[in-house]
């Protein structure tokens, strides 16, 4: 029944419980695989991402999980790694060399014109705040850059699922009623879904804001062009809590099937393939 989901966050890094809480949750729910993903070290420290020095301890305690719940369920290691430039990406050395069983590319951070990184990913009052104190109060320039960046990341590559891609409509939808159907707004989504399907990306419906705020990223709207694009896509919750594991997947499932997309991605024996989808 389509039970998997490979992007979640622990207390290794924003998450709200242990590692063995989500797994739990997982198999108490009946899912085929789960994938534990928190969000990889930046080279400065915030309050919500892993330090670079617990990361053997978060490899371990999976390699443990794994072992231990190998005949209820199947488990994958990954991490959310963010975009920041050209050196620090998902295809840098480091995180190329991590025993991982899959890669998140994901754009959470935007430099504004003094060179200060500014986290975008906040709520839509933050990000109005933010946008008038880091960028001028300039909506358009601030949504390009954050779509140059993940332009830029799917170039780069060195990961295998694009980490909710237009995550900052929301906000900007905020700030600007409309603005996604703004022309300049579609040809910069536009031109980012072709990328992805020209690299053969996979891309999650993230249905973390679903029963929040009533949208996946990407959202519906979207849809019809991923189908024709052929962008192999995967319901992934992001879930920060245990209890959340599930949120929104049978509604995305239920959008996509309405869109005429058929089938989503799941890892079976350590291998990604594309499942029928049931609802």
């Amino acid at each position: 029944m389509n039970l998997t989901n490979y992007h979640s966050h622990t207390s290794f890094c924003d998450g709200r419980a242990p590692m063995e809480d989500f797994v739990k949750e997982a198999v108490r729910q009946g899912f085929t695989s789960y994938g534990i993903s928190s969000h990889a070290p930046l080279p400065f420290p915030t309050h919500w991402t892993m330090e670079k020095e617990d990361v053997a301890a978060y490899l371990e305690e999976f390699k443990n999980l794994k072992n231990e719940y190998k005949d209820k369920i199947e488990l994958y290691i990954g991490l959310e790694i963010d975009y920041l430039d050209e050196y620090n990406n998902p295809s840098a050395d480091y995180f190329q060399n991590l025993p991982l069983d899959y890669r998140i590319g994901s754009v959470h951070l935007l430099n504004d014109d003094k060179g200060e990184i500014v986290d975008i990913d906040c709520s839509k009052e933050n990000f109005k705040e933010k946008l008038e104190i880091h960028f001028n109060n300039d909506l358009k320039t601030t949504v390009l850059a954050y779509y140059s960046k993940l332009m830029s990341m799917v170039e780069f590559g060195g990961f295998d699922i694009v980490g909710h891609a237009d995550k900052i409509a929301y906000n900007a939808s905020f700030c600007q009623p409309g603005v996604t159907e703004e022309v300049w707004y579609q040809k910069a989504m536009k031109e980012l879904l072709a990328l992805i399907s020209e690299k053969g990306c996979m891309m999650e419906i993230n249905t973390k804001a679903y029963h929040k705020l009533g949208v996946f990223y990407p959202d519906v709207p979207n849809f019809s062009l991923i189908k024709d694009l052929h962008i192999p896509v995967l319901v992934n919750s992001d879930s920060h809590y245990p209890e959340l594991v599930n949120d929104g997947r049978a509604e995305a499932l239920q959008a996509l099937k309405a869109a005429g997309i058929n089938t989503v991605m799941e890892l079976v024996a350590s291998k990604w393939k594309e499942m029928p989808i049931f609802i």
